[in-house]
């Protein structure tokens, strides 16, 4: 690994976590070091995962890695199944695992026989990518593990997928996603794969009219339910009035429903208000630090609040992306004008060159950007603050309310 200032990257290895630390009933065991899995659990608790009594080590010496002693992997494994009775054991190698090329599916193979749990070996060690990687591989194995049962047929209910604790005020946008969907159509959801995941809503997650895809690195397990149960997604997210809307289109034609017209006037009502910010864009842009945005964050949430700025018409002059796009653009998704820099030093360059811009980013980032900008937390890392409200979202309605207020600082405070 390279050297870095501030934080690197997060691997597949802790984008896997993330994802499997939300299975219902579940127990993640990580065959390596204790201070590796203690390092990451440092971090599960800022990023609303409850890890207590669902992550564990087996700890390792030197004479289990050069004999290739796998007796306390088996010890752990019986120890867990007898002692926490979990329906699943995810058994995870970690890096130094990876390294010596341990055969954990072979061990898990024969243990099955002793163990009532469901043994799944995920061999990765933070080697075949970023955090994205082992989120579309985790959301994939809990989709495949737990949406089981046959759904002779669908109910007017929904699902939401791929709901990651790495998504800064993820319960904000989950609550927002909600209401929406209730106010627009009536339905309720059904189930939740990411956090808030419950064991019988994933199992019988084939009743479900349509899933509702938040992020990239949930398609995978999309097109598994699609597969299985032949139920239709939608990928994206209702940021902006005008992007709310749109959403809420595509949701009503999949399921052959109209809009509620109360919803419908409200948005349209809110739409209309929203047009000064045309006018604050154009009239400021004849000052001399001309008004835009940049924005930092994961692939989706840089189209979503591009979107947003769009509908304002705040030019939005720099989008950088926490994570490698390669993934992206083999799924044939739009990359124009997104950058993923190379290294940090690169990233940083970039970033102490923004000045008198509205900045959406997370604190790392913002801290480097000139104290002529103003800057909105809207993703991890956080290191300034901590993340407690559940009622704050970036999404829909409410979401768009609250990036407004920020583009009217920005106009007020920073370019008048």
């Amino acid at each position: 690994m390279s050297l870095y200032r501030y934080l690197p990257t997060p691997s597949d290895r802790m984008g896997l976590i993330w994802a499997l630390l939300t299975a219902p009933g579940a127990i993640v065991l990580e065959y390596g070091p204790a201070g590796t899995t203690h390092y990451s659990v440092g971090s599960y608790g800022a990023m609303g995962l409850e890890p207590n009594q669902k992550i564990f080590t087996t700890h390792l010496g030197q004479e289990d890695v050069v004999m290739g002693d796998v007796s306390r992997l088996e010890e752990a494994i019986r120890e867990l199944d007898q002692n926490y009775a979990p329906n699943v054991i995810f058994v995870v190698s970690s890096a130094v695992i990876s390294v010596i090329g341990t055969d954990i599916a072979g061990v898990c193979s024969y243990m099955q026989q002793e163990t009532k749990a469901k043994l799944i070996p995920v061999d990765t060690g933070g080697f075949k990518g970023d955090y994205t990687t082992g989120l579309r591989r985790g959301f994939g194995l809990v989709a495949e593990t737990f949406c089981t049962q046959p759904a002779p047929e669908k109910k007017p209910c929904y699902n939401i997928l791929g709901a990651a604790p790495n998504h800064y005020r993820v319960k904000s946008d989950l609550w927002e996603i909600k209401d929406l969907m209730q106010q627009a159509f009536g339905y309720q959801p059904h189930a939740v794969l990411g956090l808030s995941c419950e064991g019988e809503q994933l199992r019988t997650a084939g009743i479900a009219s349509i899933n509702l895809v938040m992020q990239a690195e949930a398609l995978l397990a999309a097109q598994y339910l699609e597969k299985r149960y032949g139920t239709p997604y939608l990928y994206g997210a209702p940021y902006g009035y005008t992007g709310t809307m749109k959403w809420l289109e595509q949701i009503g034609k999949a399921l052959s429903l109209p809009i509620s017209p109360q919803l419908t006037a409200k948005l349209q009502k809110r739409r209309m208000q929203s047009a000064g910010y045309k006018m604050y864009a154009a009239m400021y842009a004849q000052k001399k630090n001309k008004p835009n945005a940049v924005l930092i964050g994961s692939y989706d949430q840089i189209v979503g609040f591009s979107a947003v700025m769009d509908e304002i018409s705040l030019p939005v002059s720099l989008k950088i992306c926490s994570h490698s796009l390669a993934e992206i653009r083999s799924s044939g998704l739009e990359t124009d004008g997104i950058l993923s820099p190379a290294d940090e030093k690169e990233k940083i360059a970039l970033l102490k060159g923004v000045k008198h811009s509205l900045v959406l980013g997370d604190d790392i980032s913002l801290y480097l950007c000139a104290d002529s900008c103003e800057k909105v937390t809207t993703a991890f890392p956080l290191v300034q603050h901590s993340q407690i409200a559940e009622h704050l979202p970036f999404m829909g309605i409410r979401g768009m309310d609250y990036l407004l207020e920020s583009a009217e600082r920005y106009y007020a405070a920073r370019l008048s």
